[in-house]
């Protein structure tokens, strides 16, 4: 999961749905993305991207991608 095409998505797919519609994944909060692991993840691609973020996230990367939106 951890492709450069995946770190790229989460620099620019927005959010499509809920409280932070239009928001990039990258720049959902955590607390969020922890809602979601408690609650269950969207299905399909949208779910792997935001566990990938949230791993991201508590490893303390995130800086790594916010670059990429730049791109």
């Amino acid at each position: 999961m951890l492709e450069k095409e995946n770190l790229i998505k989460l620099a620019r797919i927005q959010m499509p749905f809920g409280k932070y519609a239009g928001r990039v994944l990258i720049d959902l909060p955590e607390e969020y993305l922890l809602w979601f692991e408690k609650s269950g993840w969207p299905n399909g691609e949208l779910g792997a991207l935001l566990q990938l973020c949230l791993a991201l996230k508590i490893e303390g990367l995130d800086s790594v991608i916010k670059p990429l939106k730049k791109m």
